[in-house]
């Protein structure tokens, strides 16, 4: 079942990177008491992901974080140190926290896993955005076919 407006999320874990390497972070520490632009996409690196998602979010972070958002976070079912290459890479500066789901757990508990082993890319995320305030999905823009169609900032900012 893909979670829906209206629905807590799930008890989650991600990985971050920090000056101090890596640590684990719960879902409660990131989303409760907070309001939090969330972002999801297939994989670092990626030709969309690179060069239209993360790259439209780091554009208009200023005007997503006026709006009272308290923190703009990017997932994808990569390892912290992808994550953290992929956003030294991107000249992201700390403006987006990089919220790895290595093994998936995160995408697969909202039912927004997908398989893409016939790309030989295994198990990962599909592309999304929400708003998520106190934990509580607030909107939730899911692509239903390829590229950046819904869950662009552009979309994010309307939506806010």
């Amino acid at each position: 079942m893909t979670i829906k407006i209206g629905e807590k999320l799930p008890p989650s874990e991600f990985s971050i990177m920090t000056p101090d390497g890596f640590k684990r972070v719960s879902g409660d520490t990131i989303f409760a008491g907070k309001k939090v632009v969330l972002f999801a996409v297939p994989g670092a690196y990626t030709p969309t992901c690179t060069k239209n998602h993360f790259p439209g979010f780091l554009e208009h972070a200023a005007e997503i974080l006026a709006k009272g958002v308290d923190t703009i976070a990017c997932t994808a079912v990569n390892d912290v140190h992808v994550m953290n290459a992929w956003s030294v890479a991107s000249g992201n500066d700390g403006k987006i926290m990089m919220l790895s789901d290595g093994n998936g757990t995160f995408a697969r508990s909202l039912g927004l896993s997908v398989d893409l082993t016939a790309s030989n890319m295994g198990e990962r995320s599909r592309r999304y955005s929400m708003l998520v305030e106190d934990g509580v999905v607030k909107t939730l823009n899911v692509e239903d076919k390829p590229g950046l169609n819904v869950s662009d900032a552009g979309t994010m900012l309307t939506q806010l």
